[in-house]
């Protein structure tokens, strides 16, 4: 068969129902082999950056390889940052890339661009394939490799030639990967000493990052929480990992997280931390970050353990079957027990608790998400785009499922809401998929809204239209003395008409009581509708921890901040 037909061969052996792309010239020959195809779904998007974000949705939302497509030169080019996003937040995907036939690489050709160079930092592994004998090995290899340890992206170069190559192709059932073994199962030893590390703690807590959500073991999570009575906190990504209407849930950390996570961070003896990198925007300062703290880093990439926070006790290996083990591990040792801590800090979250129903025009944005929580069921999934708006999702939406809030966390690419939330739609197509988004973010990807009418995707474009590149203003306000320079977006677009433009309903709100109604006649749709709500500027999401901050310190109260003031550390 040809090389194009066997690319698509391959991807109908890994499974694969859908492709996120766009065609060009130099990757005709696979769109060419996909037209008469029945198993395959391709998903036209208007940019080859939201094909990657769609991917991203996709793979984010089912926990599946997820597939994109481009042609060579600018359409390559133009997935790089959906890319670089999937790398640092670990999505398992798949992207094949057109080029220039191979006697011309190297050459300058028509829309030639070295992608394996340019995307070496930022994917797992790159493949440029020469022999159309190799493509069914290949894809093999980049599917293992993109979903085996640590998620990632993978990219599949096609030149042109070997695309229209006639060959006897071999599709291997497995395939050995030299040098790539990940580590899977923890080390029985220190896993006995992070138990002994657990039961012995004062003041136990539990970090979750993305890779609880990754691994699938939140239901471990939740019953090694429960025995020992450990509060557990959040980062960005591992949000909804562990159910936050749980009385032992605080919620998210760092600079925009709650402040009762931070301060249970700061009076914490023991910080068990799971699948999370300890970025910035969890630690603040290193130097102030848990310098009283015994640390157990549990993670499958050995790269993350030791990077930015000094560890006490490393496991490497597979949250799932880490936990499952130490949670046997525990229930030899102890019988479920309710600490004084884990009573304290519950009684202190209800002190930092904070009222979303507020009243009043201009619209608050937390009345946004109190309408909006009560709009969703546990399985719906929120998607946000990037920006003040999305630290207020991430503050004060609650989720109980894991893949349920999905959101770009290492890179903050704006612009990814809309196409993400395509992706998780069509991953997902019996719940409710909400795109929380900002009026700078949805414009920059509001295209896929074409996408979304004409493949029949209803997802709801929830758009806070503030009329300011919202977190940049709230920057702004508070470090530079209100020196705003080029952060006002004015008064366009109109996103009602703006929707109508693709033949979609949309409906504007200006007033509180008219977001519920909004809502339920989005539901009602059978098409993508956009509720574009007019939202007071001047709200900031607080309390926030100033850049290279400490967690101890913040700008603005949360509510109660008197009573919360009051309480005393409980380590001295």
């Amino acid at each position: 068969m040809k090389g194009a037909e066997a690319v698509i061969e391959a991807l109908k052996k890994e499974g694969v129902k859908h492709i996120f792309g766009i065609t060009g010239g130099a990757i005709m020959p696979v769109y060419d082999a996909l037209h008469d195809e029945k198993k395959l779904t391709h998903i036209l998007t208007r940019h080859e950056q939201c094909a990657a974000h769609a991917a991203e949705g996709y793979a984010r939302s089912s926990g599946k390889v997820a597939v994109c497509m481009t042609t060579s030169g600018p359409g390559a080019t133009n997935l790089i940052t959906g890319l670089a996003d999937a790398y640092i937040d670990s999505v398992p995907l798949v992207a094949f890339t057109g080029q220039v036939p191979t006697h011309l690489i190297g050459g300058d050709a028509f829309q030639e661009a070295d992608i394996i160079g340019m995307t070496m930092p930022i994917t797992k592994y790159n493949f440029q394939i020469k022999d159309p004998k190799n493509i069914g090995k290949i894809i093999k290899s980049a599917f293992k490799i993109a979903v085996s340890g640590r998620p990632g992206p993978v990219i599949i170069d096609l030149p042109k030639d070997v695309q229209l190559k006639e060959e006897k192709i071999n599709f291997p059932d497995k395939v050995e990967i030299q040098g790539f073994k990940p580590k899977l199962e923890g080390h029985p030893v220190q896993i006995k000493k992070a138990a002994n590390i657990l039961l012995n703690a004062q003041y136990p807590l539990i970090l979750v990052g993305g890779g609880v959500t990754i691994s699938n073991s939140s239901e471990e999570l939740k019953q090694i929480a429960e025995l020992v009575g450990a509060p557990v906190i959040t980062t960005l990504m591992g949000k909804g990992a562990f159910p936050e209407t749980h009385p032992l849930c605080l919620g998210m950390v760092g600079m925009h997280g709650k402040k009762i996570a931070n301060w249970a961070l700061t009076q914490a003896d023991v910080l068990i931390a799971i699948g999370t990198r300890f970025s910035d925007r969890i630690t603040g300062s290193l130097d102030d970050f848990a310098k009283d703290t015994k640390v157990v880093h549990i993670d499958i990439d050995p790269a993350e353990i030791g990077k930015n926070v000094k560890v006490d006790l490393p496991i490497v290996g597979d949250a799932k079957l880490i936990l499952r083990v130490l949670l046997k591990v525990l229930l030899k040792m102890t019988k479920k027990k309710n600490t004084a801590w884990s009573k304290r800090v519950k009684e202190l979250k209800q002190i930092c608790d904070c009222d979303l129903n507020i009243k009043g025009s201009p619209i608050d944005p937390r009345t946004i998400i109190h309408e909006v929580q009560k709009f969703l069921k546990d399985d719906d999934i929120i998607v946000t785009g990037v920006g003040r708006h999305q630290m207020f999702a991430a503050h004060y939406f609650k989720r109980n499922k894991p893949r349920t809030f999905i959101t770009s966390g290492g890179l903050g690419t704006m612009g990814f809401g809309l196409p993400a939330a395509v992706g998780a739609k069509v991953a997902c197509p019996n719940v409710e998929v909400i795109d929380y988004d900002g009026d700078g973010s949805f414009q920059m990807t509001g295209k896929e809204l074409a996408t979304c009418k004409d493949n029949g995707i209803k997802v709801i474009p929830v758009i806070t239209h503030d009329k300011w590149l919202g977190m940049v203003q709230q920057w702004t306000r508070l470090f530079l003395k209100e020196r705003y320079s080029q952060v006002y977006l004015g008064d366009i677009p109109d996103f009602v008409k703006y929707a109508e433009a693709f033949k979609l309903e949309g409906m504007k709100v200006k007033k509180p009581s008219d977001i519920s109604e909004a809502l339920k006649i989005a539901k009602k749709s059978d098409e993508a509708f956009v509720i574009d709500i007019d939202v007071n500027p001047d709200i900031d999401i607080l309390p926030m921890m100033p850049s290279g901050g400490s967690l101890s310190q913040f700008f603005g109260p949360c509510i109660k901040k008197s009573l919360f003031d009051q309480i005393k550390p409980v380590r001295k």
